[in-house]
């Protein structure tokens, strides 16, 4: 992958993944396609402590190197947060309730695998909560001129921590040329259940656009 730089802040050293290496006993969730929904809960009822990796790769090209954040949504019944800090980005790495946490801020984008990573506990999901819906947006995507057009092998999945295994994957493969931002997927309630909801929806909106829209 290129090398992505951040903007002037204190570096946070993100995490390494929880999951276990990345094998084909561990690939072998359900790969789904834009649109597409699948219960992560029905299967396994007892299912709580999960880790969400999404990840990227940029493409060579010429001015500044691309800076790609991942942001979450912790959205109520209508559509928008209760609290500031249920925006949970690499400017607040904990929801309000403590059960989404941001593992930090890519700083190089370098490496295979997961680029960003963020856990949740869903035994710990505020009952108000309804969707948690999560984005990747490129940072002062408008004024370098950056669109997702040159981002390629972008990805999001779900993992099981208790056992490692991968249980549902998400490849995006549209052409998101005018997109600074994509709506990757989201995690929803339903009847009692977590469902899991490929979305892949680029947006011309960065992250500060979306802020308006679900804060």
């Amino acid at each position: 992958m290129l090398n992505i730089f951040k903007r002037n802040q204190q570096p946070t050293t993100p995490m390494a993944p929880t999951s276990a290496p990345q094998t084909s006993a561990v690939l072998s969730g359900i790969n789904l396609v834009k649109g597409e929904r699948i219960s992560l809960t029905k299967e396994n009822p007892n299912l709580d402590d999960i880790q969400v990796g999404l990840g990227w790769d940029v493409n060579e090209s010429r001015g500044s190197a691309y800076d790609l954040d991942a942001s979450v949504f912790l959205l109520g019944s209508n559509g928008k947060t209760e609290r500031s800090k249920d925006c949970v980005y690499f400017g607040n790495l904990k929801s309000a309730d403590g059960s989404v946490c941001h593992m930090g801020d890519n700083l190089t984008g370098e490496g295979e695998g997961d680029d960003e990573v963020i856990k949740v506990a869903l035994s710990k999901v505020s009952p108000s909560v309804k969707r948690i819906l999560f984005t990747v947006s490129i940072y002062q995507a408008r004024s370098r001129r950056q669109t997702f057009g040159n981002v390629s092998n972008a990805f999001i999945r779900v993992v099981d921590r208790k056992t490692g295994k991968e249980l549902v994957r998400f490849n995006l493969t549209d052409d998101y040329k005018s997109a600074h931002s994509v709506i990757v997927a989201e995690l929803y309630r339903h009847e009692g259940e977590w469902k899991f909801n490929a979305i892949g929806d680029g947006v011309s909106d960065e992250i500060g656009g979306l802020k308006q829209q679900y804060m």
